[in-house]
């Protein structure tokens, strides 16, 4: 047959009316201006399982910069259940759920996650990029007032500009500004504070008391997505809310299957039984959008079995610990809450970025440089993930290549000696570019 080459060569020699080509054109001006700015982002092929150690380009590296905290996307009994799953449910529902796509593995996990946050009621999706898609515009009127922390992920930031309520956004974790604005729609017959508890690109944890605080000042609801805290965060993994101690003064929680979780597809709403129930009749993610697949469901059923052993979390908070000191004391600039897995190197030039990740592939650490339009521009870091399942020597040797590319590239000039210092949060240059928010 005709392979795919060759079908690219006979599109390209066919001619292309005017129309096309002028924007073939454009596209490869926005294309190398974004290879010119150092933005321009390569896939690695990766030819193993994801792991701590994979195969990626060829050869055996050890990864940190995956979403696996808890290590569990190569797990066994995990894939055992996948497996299972499919023999005793089929591959896919080729449905959406209230057509003909909601199996018996999807009221369980439903019931089992609802269990998990001590909530009401649970409606899965997709992802949950899906989950984001679709609860506010669900929920939320015309004369509603939506008031959203301006580095929230892309997905919560598209989720609110599909919802017609009045939109605003407030300072990355400044509360005068959240008051600020919770005054100016005191008119509002339903406000809605949104938040990350986690923000996957600075490492930074929400100020839960504090918001409840206001929102309970301020007749307002909260709206927490858990996607970079489900399963790891607080003493048993019940995430943000759990780690202060507002479990039942949050409002709605959306979380994913993708990270922690097993890291494979699946998103999920999770809260007052009303909110679910309305959702399941207007969220338009959740009315057109394919069934979890059986596998992944009943994998994660596996997963919050897994959850049960306290251990996995504990290791993680250690390992944490370890590399944060360990690359503070180096003379790293290490942004975010001193307990998130999520360490962002800060280095501030794309370029340098991306050098300084392809310079740690040549001692077999994978990372990646993260810029703009994932971060604003001038903002550029390495983010680096935790897992629980690093070793303290794997953990080691991930430092010691910083420091060695560190001072080659003269982003650290010597190590120094004081104590590590904790950051709860450092205050990033105000030059931000807060319109593009972060990625997954």
């Amino acid at each position: 047959g005709i392979n795919a080459e060759y079908m690219g060569i006979l599109s390209r020699m066919r001619k292309l009316r005017p129309a096309t080509e002028r924007f073939i054109q454009y596209l490869k001006g926005e294309i190398n201006g974004i290879k010119s700015a150092g933005t321009y982002k390569k896939e690695r092929v990766i030819t193993s399982p994801q792991g701590m150690e994979i195969i990626a380009e060829g050869k055996k590296v050890l990864n940190f910069c995956a979403n696996n905290y808890l290590g569990f996307a190569d797990n066994k009994r995990i894939i055992q259940a996948a497996k299972k799953g499919m023999d005793t449910h089929g591959f896919g529902m080729a449905s959406v759920r209230f057509i003909c796509g909601t199996q018996d593995l999807h009221k369980k996990l439903e019931k089992k996650i609802s269990e998990f946050h001590g909530t009401e009621d649970t409606i899965l999706y997709s992802s949950c990029f899906d989950a984001n898609g679709g609860v506010f515009e669900a929920l939320l009127g015309v004369n509603d007032a939506l008031i959203s922390d301006e580095l929230n992920h892309a997905s919560i930031i598209d989720g609110i500009r599909l919802c017609k309520s009045k939109r605003l956004r407030y300072k990355h974790m400044d509360m005068a500004d959240l008051e600020r604005l919770l005054i100016e729609s005191k008119d509002a017959p339903n406000k809605l504070i949104v938040t990350d508890g986690i923000f996957s690109m600075d490492g930074d944890i929400a100020p839960l008391p504090k918001i409840v605080e206001l929102a309970n000042k301020h007749d307002a609801m909260i709206f927490v997505d858990e996607s970079h805290a489900t399963g790891f965060i607080g003493k048993t993994g019940r995430g943000t809310p759990q780690m202060f101690g507002v479990e039942k003064e949050i409002d709605i929680i959306n979380s994913t299957l993708g990270k922690a979780l097993g890291g494979a597809t699946g998103g999920y709403t999770t809260g007052h039984k009303e909110v679910v129930e309305l959702i399941r009749q207007r969220g338009r993610p959740y009315l057109f959008s394919n069934s979890v697949a059986p596998p992944v469901a009943n994998a994660a059923l596996e997963v919050f079995e897994l959850l049960k052993d306290p251990s996995h979390v504990e290791r993680l908070r250690k390992n944490t610990a370890q590399f944060r000191q360990g690359m503070t004391k180096a003379g790293f600039k290490i942004l975010g809450h001193q307990e998130c897995p999520i360490v962002p190197v800060w280095l501030g030039d794309a370029k340098l970025a991306g050098a300084m990740a392809e310079a740690m592939m040549k001692f077999n650490i994978y990372v990646i440089g993260f810029s703009y339009p994932v971060v604003p521009k001038g903002l550029a870091r390495i983010r680096v993930q935790l897992s629980a399942a690093h070793t303290s020597e794997q953990i080691s040797r991930a430092i010691d290549a910083f420091c060695k590319v560190g001072k080659d590239m003269k982003v650290i000039h010597q190590p120094k000696t004081h104590s590590p210092v904790s950051y709860t949060h450092l205050t990033l240059p105000t030059n931000r570019e807060v319109q593009i928010s972060v990625v997954a």
